[in-house]
């Protein structure tokens, strides 16, 4: 084939493909066009039996980094790359904070360092005042705290019925947690996973949870708060597979101001999917109590 007839027969192929495209689009409908990355068409959830409310149940998890740090980081080498080569490594990921940055106060950041420096430093033989004081809750398989538990790289089951309560079980460290439906309850106390209290705004599944004590982390970066956290989360179906999560996070003894997270919950879709056993307990022992098995004459606290 010559120089010229190649160029006709692109031509022709051409026409026919962008022909063919406008067939296409003459023939699909508007509510079937593709909508921007992220948006999904108005969706109104099926109704729990016997209730006006969307049925929430089911297993979810979500697909992000947000665990290693909630803010925008770039890929990292584990704690032992030397031993580990990239099995500890910290993927890169996107910050699930809404303007990127939380608004720590200037004199917390502080902390926030240090809780960096020393989220492998465990010791477990100190007074109890400083017990805690180092190493990432996680890496000692304690509770995760709220919203920390919503995006570790763990699935969790919402059991809803149509009685005052819903359940959240997590699969990491077998974590629960009860919500109070239409309550008031106060915290007796305060605790990892705090008291959740919830309603309906329409759709979407409002939790306040309060009552926390300070010991939880938001991720393995060391953000951290206080005592004084509390947290409001808005699960909100916006389609047969996504949940919208959305947590506003308050502690006036360490941020500036109020914040919010935001990421996609998704369905987890497997054949026979469920949440499985992950008694982390004992994959902590050596790191916490080792030492006191080789030195006796110290004692646990």
């Amino acid at each position: 084939m010559n120089r010229t007839g190649a160029v006709a027969l692109i031509f022709i192929t051409s026409v026919a493909i962008l022909g063919a495209g406008r067939l296409r689009t003459a023939v699909t409908p508007a509510a079937a066009q593709a909508l921007p990355a992220g948006q999904f068409a108005p969706y109104r959830a099926p109704r729990l039996p016997g209730t006006n409310e969307p049925n929430l149940n089911g297993i979810w998890q979500a697909l992000t980094s947000a665990d290693w740090d909630i803010e925008g980081h770039d890929a990292q080498a584990g704690l032992h790359p030397e031993l580990e080569g990239t099995y500890d490594a910290q993927p890169a990921g996107q910050s699930i904070v809404e303007g990127g940055e939380i608004p720590y106060k200037p004199e917390m950041l502080a902390k926030k360092k240090a809780n960096f420096e020393k989220r492998a430093v465990v010791d477990v033989t100190a007074v109890d005042a400083d017990w805690y004081a180092t190493g990432d809750p996680e890496l000692k398989c304690y509770l995760p705290g709220v919203p920390r538990a919503t995006y570790m790289p763990f699935p969790f089951q919402i059991v809803q019925g149509d009685g005052s309560y819903i359940l959240i079980a997590y699969e990491y460290a077998s974590t629960t947690r009860t919500i109070r439906m239409n309550s008031n309850d106060k915290p007796p106390a305060d605790s990892w996973m705090g008291l959740s209290r919830g309603h309906w705004e329409a759709d979407t599944l409002v939790v306040d949870v309060v009552g926390f004590n300070d010991l939880t982390w938001f991720d393995r970066a060391g953000d951290f708060h206080s005592d004084a956290l509390h947290v409001v989360e808005r699960y909100t179906p916006i389609s047969p597979y996504h949940l919208q999560y959305e947590a506003i996070i308050d502690d006036p003894k360490v941020f500036t101001r109020s914040w919010k997270i935001s990421l996609p919950l998704y369905r987890r879709m497997d054949k026979g999917a469920q949440l499985l056993e992950d008694k982390c307990v004992p994959f902590a022992e050596e790191l916490l109590y080792g030492k006191l098995r080789k030195n006796p004459t110290k004692q646990a606290r």
